[in-house]
């Protein structure tokens, strides 16, 4: 049997009887594209309307989204539903379902194929095409993250979004003029793109413009307050980092202190900025207080999930820097067993980078700096297969690096400094380090 078919917001044809399903489509697309908030109408229209398979797939990657350890289940009613209705609806709304499914069931390899075939076949679909490039982020697939980008574009090209899309896929791919330009258009065609502020960000952190990325960020910031936690989170994490290297660490914790942890201190990627920058700003020599415990204190109930491998060594960090010595000799172990059970696809992220960098980050707070340092050393190279920016990964490479200088391997430690000092010469606390090494 064919359903009745409507037309969503971005003329895509949907297997529904239901205007108020379409609606609650078109809801979901646009918070999920600006990083809203909007999300509770596609839960209500896919309880509804459980024969619309587009608002099944919605709901269900709304619950992968979560990235907690019930996720996958939590999703699973939704998929159900939609796998059973899905006889009679378009190709497009099976292949869409499909990559949900196919992530759902940590299958990344299949589920990123699927989105990339979406966005050629189907570029209107900028859900798909959005939900694809977060699937090659959490790979470490820059180029997937930016042929994507550029595959919806030439259908897109009115629409803001796919430009900022385009720009952190740009960025990543090393291309920063581009990227710039892109974010640059994104925000003249409405200012209130803040994952086009996001990749434009990235680039002046990239180059070290920390003064004017620093404008560029606070002047832009009013447009977040609307934003989920996530995005509200991490652009005033970039805003931290641009005063870290502005040498003012007492701004850096106030932004942490106001802006970074307390949105939503539930969610794994509100704690990843908060350990992320509270790292940066012990590595820096500032002294954080108790609030290595407050984090830890939502990091503990995490310690048997292993949804991310990147989520997972953020969470190791913060509960070893709190002292959590049973919790985090739970979640170290966890990563070890867990890498030894996972599908073919993820043994390179969970086997090859997670288990040696757990291992890493242990020896680093007990102060067994050599191992540390041999064992970063060795995953370095390969760490961008566990996904994160070229900046959130950086903070390895940081503890990488005092390791070496508080094992007094001065010359592998001086190397390293002088190429970060090559590429961003402006930063005061890199001329530091360079002058003690050479000393």
């Amino acid at each position: 049997m064919v359903l009745s078919m409507l037309t969503d917001a971005q003329g895509l044809p949907v297997a529904t009887e239901r205007p108020e399903t379409i609606e609650a489509i078109d809801r979901f697309v646009q918070a999920f594209l600006g990083y809203g908030t909007d999300f509770q109408p596609i839960l209500d229209a896919a309880d509804a309307d459980p024969t619309c398979v587009v608002a099944q797939a919605h709901a269900a990657a709304l619950m992968l989204f979560a990235e907690t350890g019930d996720a996958s289940e939590k999703a699973k009613p939704y998929i159900r539903r939609g796998i059973e209705a899905a006889q009679g609806v378009s190709e497009r709304e099976r292949l869409y379902l499909w990559t949900i499914s196919t992530w759902a069931a940590g299958d990344y390899g299949m589920s990123l194929m699927a989105h990339k075939a979406l966005a050629q076949k189907y570029p209107r679909d900028l859900a798909a095409a959005k939900i694809g490039q977060v699937r090659a982020f959490a790979i470490g697939d820059s180029a997937s993250i930016l042929s994507i980008g550029e595959t919806v574009l030439p259908a897109n090209a009115d629409n803001h979004f796919v430009y900022g899309m385009v720009a952190f896929g740009l960025e990543q791919c090393h291309r920063l003029a581009d990227a710039e330009a892109a974010g640059r258009k994104a925000t003249e065609m409405d200012r209130r793109d803040p994952w086009a502020h996001h990749a434009v960000a990235h680039v002046m952190e990239t180059e070290g413009r920390i003064d004017e990325g620093l404008a560029w960020m606070e002047g832009l910031a009013d447009t977040w307050e609307q934003c989920n936690s996530f995005m509200y989170t991490h652009n005033w994490w970039h805003v931290a980092l641009f005063h870290l290297d502005r040498d003012d660490q007492a701004k850096a914790l106030e932004v942490y202190d106001t802006r970074v942890w307390g949105r939503l201190k539930e969610y794994s990627q509100d704690q990843v900025n908060a350990v992320s920058l509270l790292a940066r700003l012990a590595l820096r020599g500032v002294d954080v207080g108790d609030r290595w415990n407050d984090v830890a204190n939502y990091l503990a109930p995490r310690t048997d999930e292993h949804v991310d491998p990147f989520l997972d060594l953020h969470y190791l960090y913060g509960l070893a820097k709190a002292g959590r010595d049973s919790e985090a000799a739970k979640l170290a172990t966890g990563i070890m067993v867990h890498a030894t059970k996972v599908k073919p696809v993820q043994q390179v992220m969970w086997q090859q980078v997670a288990a040696p960098t757990a291992r890493a980050l242990v020896s680093y707070v007990l102060g067994r700096f050599d191992e540390c340092a041999d064992f970063l050393g060795q995953v370095l190279p390969n760490m961008h297969r566990i996904g994160g920016s070229h900046a959130q990964r950086d903070l390895f490479e940081q503890i990488h690096l005092d390791a070496l200088i508080q094992a007094g391997r001065i010359d592998p430690a001086r190397a390293i400094v002088d190429r970060r000092l090559a590429l961003r010469p402006n930063i005061a606390h890199t001329r530091r380090l360079a002058e003690r090494l050479a000393a």
